[in-house]
């Protein structure tokens, strides 16, 4: 999945967008094995953040970038981007403030590309805030992971 979104990530960083990855991918790239097919990104729900975000994913070779305006995104809790790969921008999601989620982020680097990753602590409020089953078990997985690191559970 991040060969495919490794474009997305350079131009999102050029164009100074404020974003974290969140979601499934978020727990794959802190150790959570399991597979995800899209990517989940969590926003600065502003005007000229949006702007920049559209400006990225245009840049980036999503047309339906075009389809939409910062305002829309912004009125809107989650906007699904779909042409070759799959990204839900998300204005808001359950456990998680973005300034807080921002400042504590997490910078990661595949083949030389960085991204903003949500921090460890910040993935597990936000699936322990949505609860499905799936997220209840990343949370465990995500809570070993800690355990083998710091040899205490961290929640």
């Amino acid at each position: 999945m991040l060969n495919r979104v490794k474009d997305v990530f350079r131009s999102l960083q050029k164009h100074e967008v404020k974003y974290v990855v969140i979601g499934g991918i978020a727990s794959v790239l802190h150790g959570v094995p399991r597979a995800t097919f899209n990517l989940d990104i969590l926003i600065e729900a502003t005007h000229n953040n949006t702007k920049r975000l559209l400006d990225a994913l245009t840049e980036a070779g999503l047309g339906t970038a075009s389809l939409t305006s910062p305002d829309q995104i912004i009125e809107n809790e989650i906007t699904i981007f779909k042409d070759r790969v799959r990204i839900d921008v998300q204005t808001s999601t359950p456990g998680l403030n973005f300034q807080d989620a921002w400042e504590r982020r997490v910078t990661m680097t595949y083949q030389g590309q960085e991204f903003y990753v949500v921090s460890v602590q910040d993935l597990i409020s936000s699936k322990q805030a949505y609860g499905r089953t799936v997220d209840i078990e990343d949370v465990r997985l995500l809570g070993l992971k800690d355990t083998e690191k710091n040899g205490a559970f961290r929640f």
